[in-house]
């Protein structure tokens, strides 16, 4: 099975939990055990599994990969700007594998799924889950 979810971001650079629409795609499926695969259509997006008791890791996070990819030094910039959008993406990667145990999503108590933009804000992030049962 496989499902295709849209959504907006509203900053330049963020992290947005998309744990429930997973959690929707993965019911919906009715496949009990197997695995989901979350991945994101656009090379400055990235998805992330990573704590959501508060914002302040998701901030850090982003703090973290600015320290690291500054934006205007990188050699894309001249054509429009990313280059650092485009890095921070590579880094963290377009992808995660999230087992389905007992119809549900095997996430640890705090861990979250995260849609990553380094290059919003966005009207139409397309997400791609698919689930492969066992």
């Amino acid at each position: 099975m496989q499902a295709k979810l849209s959504f907006s971001t509203d900053r330049k650079q963020g992290l947005y939990d998309i744990t429930r629409e997973v959690e929707r795609v993965v019911s919906e499926s009715k496949v009990k055990e197997g695995i989901v695969n979350v991945f994101v259509q656009g090379s400055t997006g990235a998805i992330m599994v990573q704590e959501n008791w508060d914002e302040s890791v998701q901030n850090d996070v982003i703090s973290l990969l600015s320290k690291l990819v500054p934006s205007g030094v990188w050699e894309h910039d001249q054509h429009d700007g990313n280059g650092d959008a485009h890095l921070k993406a590579g880094i963290v990667g377009p992808q995660e594998t999230i087992p389905i145990i007992d119809g549900k999503l095997g996430l640890g108590r705090w861990q979250n799924i995260f849609l990553c933009e380094f290059d919003g804000p966005r009207t139409d992030r397309k997400v791609v889950v698919t689930i492969v049962k066992n």
